[in-house]
């Protein structure tokens, strides 16, 4: 008779031959693993379609893309083969882009990087956010971290909706939070206040506490491609927060995404920051939120082909080839 193969040999060849593709960066200990979230209606932020309501996203054509096409449904439909791709899709704005989705006042982005789902804010309000994770086919309880980048409702208002889900992903704010808003979370999930550097996982990062009135942190994704930045609000400044992130990692700036709160800002400022954008190397914008129809418009122009129009519903996915 045949000697049968220990079950425990078999599980353990298994887990062997199911080690992530990202397993060059080291994970924290506590970091859970997770399926990829599907996404609908998605851009490759390195080759684009075209079509009327979007952009070509880079004039240089030897960079690494993702292969986009055209689908009945909507837009388009991104097929990737790296293995470190960067995909960010807004759920949560009150910019229009999906027309199957709501928008409303505030903002949210969902963050897929090297295996792990990181919810960047939460919207206004829970209902909005849910039901366009629905549409989206986002699955909430696949979400493991919730980044807050400041204290207002705008950015806050979905988050008790998804801590009453079956997990319990980790929230991470800045220390400005109150004391009553830290231990109601904290009654639901873990609550880690962020310092400069802080690691969300492997390769995403917090800018740390910023600014002196509201302040305010920023997700920096540090990609070979170059660092990745959302912002929230912006409230400190996003010449600021693009020179924190600089300050704190190498590499130049690829993409600048978010609300960048101009909207009572005049043309002459707006060109000033334009400026420092080109003076600290910033390749491509994203802007939404609370940024501004006029600055929008500049940025637009000045940014041409790398100006990426946004909104609830869009889908930016940058390759890791």
């Amino acid at each position: 008779m045949r000697a049968s193969i220990p079950v425990w040999i078999l599980f353990l060849l298994g887990m062997l031959l199911s080690v992530s593709a990202c397993n060059s960066q080291t994970a924290p200990s506590t970091s859970k693993a997770s399926p990829t979230i599907p996404t609908q209606g998605s851009i490759s932020i390195d080759a684009a379609v075209s079509s009327p309501a979007k952009i070509d996203l880079m004039k240089n054509p030897t960079k690494p893309f993702a292969v986009a096409k055209e689908t009945a449904e909507k837009g388009l439909e991104t097929t990737m083969t790296a293995t470190e791709s960067l995909t960010i899709t807004i759920f949560y704005d009150n910019n229009p882009y999906d027309e199957r989705l709501q928008s409303a006042w505030g903002f949210a982005a969902l963050v897929e990087y090297c295996d792990h789902n990181l919810l960047f804010d939460t919207g206004g309000d829970g209902s909005t956010l849910m039901e366009n994770m629905r549409i989206l086919g986002i699955d909430p309880t696949q979400i493991e971290s919730i980044v807050l980048s400041h204290a207002h409702g705008d950015h806050t208002g979905g988050l008790s909706e998804l801590l009453e889900l079956e997990n319990r992903p980790t929230v991470y704010l800045t220390h400005s939070f109150s004391s009553s808003f830290k231990n109601q979370v904290g009654r639901e999930t873990e609550v880690i206040e962020v310092t400069p550097g802080l690691s969300f996982f492997k390769g995403m990062y917090s800018t740390g506490e910023m600014g002196g009135g509201i302040r305010e942190q920023a997700l920096i994704v540090q990609t070979k491609n170059g660092l990745v930045i959302v912002t929230g609000c912006a409230h400190p400044g996003v010449v600021k927060i693009i020179q924190q992130a600089r300050a704190l990692f190498d590499g130049r700036v690829r993409l600048v995404l978010g609300g960048f709160h101009l909207g009572s800002k005049r043309e002459a400022e707006i060109n000033t920051i334009l400026r420092d954008f080109r003076r600290l190397g910033v390749e491509q914008l994203a802007p939404c939120h609370c940024t501004g129809e006029n600055a929008i418009a500049l940025f637009a122009r000045e940014y041409e082909s790398d100006f990426i129009q946004t909104g609830v519903g869009k889908t930016i996915i940058l390759s890791g080839e």
